[in-house]
């Protein structure tokens, strides 16, 4: 699995130059004026890993396959967008679709290029982001209460559960606080996901900086980070105006230009290992002659459902997983070299995969 993240934020921030560079394609339509993203662009894009080259290095494997992730340009958003102002409702439904969401902020000074509230200020575009999620979460919950009531009153458990579950996120959207601050407790976590509140989502802000501020932030993203820290949110700082012109590069001319502006990766990959630090994924490998193939899953998978993302085939016939660690198939040369050393361990089905596992899964049919 990979994971699909929302770009949000208020007109002229960088969204759809962000999305162009990080999709390499330019779908998303950038330009120097409001709501020129009209419908959602979804992009998908592979996410780098050196280890999976070593692999494949290793095992003279013919292909290599990352795994991916999906990125959303979501147009952008005004103040009283929960109310139809701007491009309205439609957008917060294609935020609903998301695992998380990148608030890109405007940390950057242009005269050239309009602010929609005539300043740069990123902690009150963040808030004004937030204002407008918890506002469309407020009508939603009245909207899922008033449904839910005859049901309530008929005694159906379900639904009682889901008006106490909403009662909780209506009580901390109305204090001011987002619905992710309520408390849920593992047997309501089933019913609360299925609440899809926007306001639930995990956040990762990106600060859209000057190219010469790339690689050390502004004032302004020191502001951000203090906001980040408060509420227990990530956060990144990007040029996408960088992003964007090494996206038009070979490999060998992207890693020199980065030389040259004293960087040394691009955004994108922070961005990458920020949201999936984010979502709390991991990545386990399968390699031999044929492919050398990365695959995503979240942390405290077991074995069974960790081949399930391969095919569900091999997690409903699970026998075993034939694991070696990445540091040990490296180390000693690859699989058979780790078997005749004793690196190769046969797992069952309560192993919890680990991050850089190498694995070979076997099945029945």
């Amino acid at each position: 699995m990979g994971f699909k993240m929302g770009i949000v934020g208020l007109p002229n921030v960088g969204k759809s130059t962000l999305f162009n560079a990080l999709t390499r394609t330019a779908a998303a339509q950038a330009a120097n004026f409001p709501f020129c993203t009209i419908e959602p662009n979804v992009g998908d894009v592979a996410v780098p890993d050196a280890r999976l080259d070593t692999l494949a290095a290793i095992a003279a494997s013919k292909s290599i396959i990352p795994t991916r992730m999906t990125f959303v340009d979501i147009a952008g958003l005004v103040k009283g967008a929960s109310k139809g102002e701007g491009l309205g409702n439609q957008f917060l439904a294609n935020i609903r679709e998301t695992d998380a969401i990148a608030h890109v902020l405007r940390c950057f000074e242009d005269g050239d290029v309009v602010h929609v509230d005539g300043r740069v200020d990123p902690v009150a575009d963040a808030e004004t982001i937030e204002t407008e999620l918890m506002l469309a979460d407020l009508e939603s919950i009245e909207k899922r209460m008033a449904n839910l009531l005859r049901k309530v009153r008929g005694g159906d458990k379900e639904a009682v559960q889901q008006e106490r579950l909403l009662r909780e996120a209506k009580a901390v959207l109305e204090a001011g606080q987002p619905a992710r601050t309520v408390e849920v407790s593992d047997e309501d976590m089933k019913a609360w996901n299925m609440l899809q509140l926007l306001t639930t989502k995990p956040i990762l802000y990106v600060c859209n900086v000057e190219e010469e501020n790339a690689g050390t932030g502004n004032s302004q993203t020191e502001r951000v980070a203090v906001m980040a820290a408060e509420q227990g949110a990530a956060y990144v700082v990007i040029s996408a105006k960088i992003e964007e012109d090494i996206a038009q590069l070979d490999p060998d001319d992207a890693e020199m230009f980065l030389e040259e502006l004293g960087l040394e990766e691009p955004g994108l990959d922070r961005l990458i290992r920020a949201g999936y630090e984010l979502l709390n994924l991991q990545t386990y490998f399968t390699v031999g002659p044929k492919e050398a193939r990365a695959w995503t899953i979240k942390e405290g998978t077991m074995a069974p459902q960790a081949a399930g993302v391969i095919h569900g085939d091999f997690e409903r016939g699970f026998i075993r997983a034939e694991t070696i660690a990445y540091g040990d198939y490296v180390e000693l040369g690859g699989e058979n070299p780790a078997k005749d050393a004793g690196k190769m361990r046969a797992e069952g089905k309560t192993y919890v995969v680990k991050d850089g596992d190498v694995l070979h899964f076997l099945f029945s049919k």
